[in-house]
């Protein structure tokens, strides 16, 4: 019998669009905060992308991912593609293994997308220096590692309002 998730027997409301857009929406936010040469600020577009991408494949997918970015490539004036190319892949990837992934509980999803995050890490790493940039040291793996511990909290945050209400109305079959 596959195991819930969100560690709950609850049953999920449909995502709404516009839940997803604003999501992605406060992550590129995020990431444009300027917290200097700090290590192990996690990539939030990054990891919330990931999310939709194995909650919602048929929803967000790689044209998402390739606009978002851009968008992130123009904000931070980095090398125009790192993102976009990154952000594709990591769709790709994680709209192809999504089903697999939920399979598993939360803690196990997150060593699995730990992979998924380090691989986009590299492909921005390789982009940057590709054009002359140096190697940042080790301490920029840091974010992928932080991110994938965020990703138990985030899923509770973010299927938050989907769930349904506790409460049984009889009025309602569901």
């Amino acid at each position: 019998m596959m195991q819930p998730t969100h560690g709950s027997n609850r049953i999920l409301r449909p995502v709404r669009d516009w839940f997803i857009w604003l999501t992605l929406l406060l992550a590129m936010f995020f990431n444009m905060i300027p917290f200097g040469r700090f290590p192990g600020i996690p990539d939030a577009v990054a990891l919330v992308l990931t999310f939709w991408c194995i909650r919602e494949p048929f929803k967000i997918g790689m044209a998402a991912a390739f606009l978002i970015g851009i968008v992130m490539d123009v904000s931070s004036a980095s090398v125009m593609g790192q993102h976009s190319l990154a952000y594709v892949l990591l769709a790709f990837t994680a709209s192809g293994l999504s089903r697999r992934f939920l399979q598993f509980p939360l803690l196990q999803q997150a060593l699995q997308i730990l992979p998924l995050l380090l691989a986009a890490q590299l492909v921005m790493l390789a982009a940057r220096m590709s054009v002359g940039a140096e190697f940042p040291g080790m301490e920029y793996f840091l974010e992928s590692f932080s991110a994938a511990l965020l990703w138990y909290p985030l899923t509770y945050l973010l299927l938050l309002p989907q769930y349904q209400p506790i409460e049984k109305d009889e009025n309602r079959p569901i």
